[in-house]
């Protein structure tokens, strides 16, 4: 016999938890379909395909205890490092998983706002997994770290409301636990201990120095992988760099742009792209003060709306730390990113949807044109030219695209096509270190060393720790016959990186031949 429900109704997907989860996860998968087959593509190298860390069986020993490799994201990192033992060099593998972690994540966000009691909780969920802006963080391999860190932080809120209303330590334990791994994921989920605090204000509507002892933990954690991340940006990302050449009032000034920039790009994805013009931004003008000014008209005016208010609160919080008030390797040629507001695009779409769920067939609407949307998205992501191509149709200054764009040539075989992207790259931005060093490699490549010497150099000028500029360096020195000048190189290189053999087999070949 059937089961009927007591209104007298067939229970249908509405009233199916179980079937609105798997029809959230279907149009997930389909919507990004066509990422499944995209490539590696730009950091993907860094992250993977060539990262010795990840080949090397003690690798993961070197990415949690070392200070190696580029970043220490090494939950992410450890990721990568297995699934490499799965499927090697096939993307594919990486895309599907990428995916997989997405539609968990709407998921687990369609479960907090349920707790929390938000209206149209599913709702937000489905726009979630299927919103362009979020195309970046997905189709990107090298954005796994987005994914991770926002499905612990995700688990960790649901752990932290469930000890708010019980008070059961196992409970604290595992938001605690699930929080230390989002930010051995990503970092930038440090600003979650003042969305705790917020979301339990809303509920409560008051918060006490109990609450407040109970996140200094999550505090200290946010404070202490806050300063490793900043340590590894100097030293790995940045360096020498000077990536935000402008003062802290244009940095402040700019913060309004930035936050407006992203609700923008919520409620209305279009025009996205993988580097956005780069702003200039003077703090003389009163200009560039006014969307600052109007996001603090915002709160004063929201004042008495405290849901409303939590929301902007936890949109501009999680932002924090990508607002520009730290140095960011990525910020040398855009202040703003898509995959910067993965997490903090939930609290527009959580809004949204409260209001939106009263009509259906709007909602419908909406969620198609975001599928589109993201399909469409997808599809630009495919591989390093179309990426490139599409960025620089949309932005013709980004040099960034252009030198990337050179890589993507070269590696077809196109050397011609190859060295005019490089040109541009260094016509936009001479002081570009790595455009350099691929002109140099092209050079050399065909004979070409006085020419190539001259890039290794500029390289090494802008570049002075990067070992494979002098070694590259010193290549260049042999072949024009100055053997003493190429040695010194060697031996910089092989003191900038005791671990690569490369210097030191120069130096072999060098004083043998001598």
């Amino acid at each position: 016999m059937c089961s009927w429900p007591a209104s007298g109704k067939r229970a249908g997907v509405r009233d199916n938890p179980v079937a609105r989860g798997v029809v959230l996860v279907l149009l997930t998968v389909v919507a990004y379909w066509p990422a499944l087959s995209g490539e590696f593509l730009w950091d993907d190298r860094l992250y993977v395909t060539d990262n010795p860390l990840i080949k090397a069986g003690d690798g993961l020993r070197r990415f949690w205890l070392t200070t190696e490799f580029t970043d220490y994201y090494a939950l992410s990192n450890t990721s990568f490092w297995l699934e490499w033992r799965l499927w090697g060099a096939n993307p594919v593998g990486y895309h599907a998983t990428n995916l997989l972690l997405h539609a968990l994540n709407a998921l687990l966000l369609w479960r907090v706002l349920g707790r929390l009691g938000v209206p149209g909780a599913w709702l937000a969920g489905l726009m979630f997994a299927l919103h362009p802006v979020n195309v970046m963080s997905v189709a990107w391999i090298s954005e796994r770290k987005n994914l991770l860190s926002l499905l612990f932080v995700a688990l960790a809120v649901l752990a932290y409301l469930r000890w708010n209303e019980e008070r059961a330590p196992r409970w604290y334990a595992v938001a605690l636990g699930c929080f230390a791994l989002a930010l051995l994921s990503k970092t930038s989920v440090v600003m979650v201990p003042v969305v705790l605090a917020l979301l339990v204000w809303w509920r409560r509507g008051n918060l006490t120095w109990r609450d407040v002892g109970a996140l200094a933990p999550f505090c200290a954690l946010s404070l202490v992988m806050g300063l490793v991340t900043m340590w590894f940006e100097s030293q790995h990302g940045i360096r020498d760099a000077v990536v935000r050449p402008e003062g802290w009032a244009a940095r402040l000034a700019g913060t309004g742009w930035a936050v407006w920039f992203y609700v923008s790009k919520v409620l209305l994805p279009v025009n996205l792209m993988a580097i956005y013009p780069r702003w200039q931004i003077s703090a003389g003008s009163l200009v560039a003060w006014v969307p600052l000014l109007a996001l603090v008209t915002l709160v004063v005016a929201l004042r008495n709306r405290r849901g409303l208010l939590v929301a902007l609160g936890g949109f501009v919080g999680l932002l924090v730390p990508v607002l520009g008030f730290f140095d960011i390797g990525f910020m040398a040629y855009s202040f703003v990113a898509d995959h910067w507001v993965y997490p903090a695009v939930i609290a527009v779409i959580a809004v949204g949807c409260a209001m939106l769920q009263r009509w259906a067939w709007l909602a419908v609407l909406v969620v198609g044109a975001l599928g589109v949307g993201t399909w469409r998205q997808a599809h630009v992501w495919r591989d390093d030219e179309t990426l490139w191509c599409d960025t620089l149709a949309k932005n013709p200054a980004a040099w960034m695209a252009h030198n990337n764009l050179g890589n993507a040539l070269l590696a077809r075989g196109e050397v011609d096509a190859a060295v005019r992207a490089y040109d541009e790259t260094l016509r936009l931005q001479p002081d570009y270190a790595n455009a350099h060093y691929n002109l140099g490699i092209v050079l050399y490549q065909h004979g070409r060393f006085a020419e190539a010497e001259e890039r290794f150099r500029e390289t090494a000028r802008l570049k002075s720790r990067s070992a494979e500029a002098h070694n590259n360096l010193g290549a260049a020195l042999v072949q024009l016959g100055r053997t003493n000048d190429a040695i010194a190189e060697f031996k910089l290189a092989a003191q900038l990186a005791p671990r690569w053999a490369e210097p030191r087999a120069n130096l072999q070949r060098v004083g043998s031949a001598e």
